[in-house]
């Protein structure tokens, strides 16, 4: 049988992977996400923006880490050794985020996301959620995570790497 694409019983299924911070769930598109990797120590990057924690080393590439935690007004902490990288792209660079734990990949149908605006209009870096039945994932926007002036700020201090 061939279906095509206005066929109502082809669903499209939406891969994310799932993580952790503090007791919340997120998740990524898997689209922007290349790999995990066990954290590492991180080293500052002077003249970054606030968001930026530092770079690390991955596999010979030198990679922002960005504070997550920040951006979503999470309670700061040190780094863990239990804590994971999840190296990601975005429209303009790869990225490290640095996560509580990865909980592995997550396929929901689209029809099952509710899209950001419908819950609360504005919410700059979330893209929308999936709920479950004993919770709901925020589907976190990487495209929209560095705003103008954090990229720039980040590009001039790469430069002097």
């Amino acid at each position: 049988m061939i279906f095509t694409e206005d066929d109502q019983s082809v669903k499209r299924l939406n891969q994310f992977l799932g993580f952790s911070l503090e007791e919340n769930q997120y998740a990524l598109r898997l689209s922007v996400v290349d790999r995990t990797v066990r954290v590492v120590e991180v080293t500052p990057l002077p003249k970054g923006p606030e968001i930026v924690c530092g770079i690390v080393n991955v596999h010979g590439v030198i990679l922002p880490v960005v504070n997550i935690r920040k951006r979503f007004g999470l309670p700061e902490r040190a780094i863990h050794l239990s804590d994971q990288l999840i190296i990601a792209h975005t429209p303009s660079r790869p990225v490290a985020l640095i996560v509580d734990a990865v909980s592995g990949v997550v396929e929901r149908r689209e029809q099952e996301q509710i899209a950001a605006e419908k819950i609360v209009p504005g919410l700059e870096y979330i893209e929308g959620v999936v709920k479950f039945k004993d919770g709901m994932i925020l589907i976190h926007d990487l495209n929209k995570f560095l705003s103008w002036e954090e990229e720039r700020a980040l590009n001039e201090a790469m430069k002097k790497i």
